[in-house]
């Protein structure tokens, strides 16, 4: 019977309002479309949506719970494997995660287990009730209060640790206050709410302190009595082209262009930190921080296009966002690659030079590379360039503490439980990995917590 429902619709914001406003796009469910939705689980004996899930929040169960009315319920058993339920519910891939694996998915939708968990979240915002061990007076430190810091500082918590969160910027969250856009993941609603639960935890975080320059982690552990430090300090280095005029004025990374608008607030009028997007936007890139860079102009008032040298089909972002960009009316211009930004006699930007691509002889892998089509180079009038291709480590915190190794690419050098080459000092998420995804991240942060408590226990 469960398999013969459709899944239930989530109500959105019209596009040609949400086009001119950050106020959140999806509404969610109410508690009788949570509870129909909810009522589509076949309960599966081997659910491979909890294998699925990084951090293996037990999916049937919860959602069992919502389906009898329990929300509260629900909840404790999310709060068991995730502290960011309500973040998780809006910003995971889950179509390549927990949904992507539902059974229900073969033959048609799986359940809708993202808008199921944010449901829950944001019914016991600011409500949970995690039963903590006795404190044993044994200090942690954790180096960023993003997604891998916040949930690996969550779980030691629990576990009667002392633990203090580093963060460099002037507000906790990492990449979800300052990457992530206020339509996509309210702050003030959701984040900061779910950043004081694990305050109630007995997590202390302490803002703009650079590790590398304020303190080193070799003085939190030799000097200020740091048993232990995980560095979950995320990628925050840009990355572009090296292509001709990407130092003239309008061209931005959009780590930058995210920043200045999420934790400086440029969208706001009331704000005296505007950032200059201008009426026409060019941003170079597929993935999800390219659609955030795109979506986030586009309601700046700028006409967006997203530059991409592949197909559609291969676009990397989610494909929510990839549908919501496109309803919004962003101009999509696929096998197409920058090759030069034109400036004009000020130094400012006013066209973006492409070149066309087609797709090549398939590798051994079967993936066809983009080659360039020659003598179709053409040119796109803007103002404004974003480059969105990818970030990697800062390596202030490499370069700054004893013992650290680090790969080619700038990434720490851990094992497949976060130790990295110096003892008492973990990584994970992107620091490690570099860019991923939230959900990616907190995985990685409870692995390491394990590994740490683990540590801790056999000094």
């Amino acid at each position: 019977m469960a398999n013969r429902i459709p899944r239930v619709a989530v109500r959105e914001q019209e596009p040609a309002v949400r086009a001119k406003n950050f106020e959140e796009v999806c509404y969610g469910y109410n508690r009788e479309e949570a509870m129909l939705e909810a009522s589509r689980c076949l309960h599966c004996k081997n659910p491979r949506c909890v294998t699925a899930c990084p951090v293996n929040i037990q999916i049937p169960e919860f959602i069992a719970k919502v389906c009898e009315g329990d929300v509260e319920g629900a909840a404790s058993i999310i709060a068991k494997d995730s502290s960011l339920p309500a973040v998780c519910g809006r910003v995971c891939p889950q179509e390549t995660q927990c949904e992507g694996s539902c059974v229900l998915g073969v033959k048609g939708e799986p359940v809708a287990i993202g808008k199921l968990e944010r449901f829950v979240a944001d019914e016991t915002l600011g409500h949970a009730s995690t039963e903590c061990a006795p404190a044993n007076g044994i200090k942690v430190a954790i180096v960023g209060s993003g997604p891998a810091g916040l949930a690996c500082a969550s779980d030691l918590a629990k576990w009667g640790y002392d633990v203090t969160i580093f963060e460099a910027l002037h507000k906790a969250g990492g990449v979800l206050e300052y990457g992530i856009p206020e339509f996509r993941l309210p702050k003030d609603k959701v984040l900061k709410i779910e950043i004081e639960e694990v305050r109630r935890l007995g997590v202390k975080i302490e803002t703009d302190v650079i590790i590398g320059k304020t303190v080193t982690i070799d003085s939190l552990m030799d000097e200020e009595g740091f048993k232990a430090v995980f560095i979950g300090s995320g990628a925050g280095l840009p990355k572009f082209m090296g292509i001709p005029g990407e130092n003239l004025c309008g061209v931005f990374s959009a780590n930058e262009f995210l920043t200045r608008n999420n934790l400086m607030k440029a969208w706001r009028e009331d704000y005296l930190t505007p950032i200059h997007a201008g009426k026409k936007v060019c941003v170079v890139g597929g993935g999800n921080v390219a659609m955030d860079a795109a979506r986030t102009a586009l309601r700046l008032g700028a006409d967006v296009h997203i530059v991409y040298r592949r197909t559609e089909a291969e676009l990397p972002a989610r494909r929510e966002e990839v549908h919501h960009a496109m309803e919004e009316g962003i101009i999509f211009d696929m096998l197409t690659n920058p090759v030069e930004i034109l400036g004009d006699e000020k130094g400012w930007v006013k066209a973006l030079k492409c070149i066309r691509m087609e797709l090549g002889e398939p590798d051994e892998s079967g993936r066809r590379s983009p080659v360039p089509i020659p003598g179709s180079e053409f040119e796109i009038d803007t103002e404004t360039v974003i480059m969105a291709l990818g970030t990697s480590p800062n390596p202030m915190i490499s370069s700054t503490t004893k013992g650290l190794e680090i790969t080619r690419r700038g990434c720490l050098v851990a094992d497949e439980n976060g130790a990295t080459t110096r003892p008492g000092v973990f990584a994970g998420g992107d620091a490690v990995t570099g860019a991923a995804t939230v959900i990616l991240a907190m995985g990685a942060g409870r692995t390491a917590a394990r590994a740490i408590d683990e540590y801790l226990k056999n000094l």
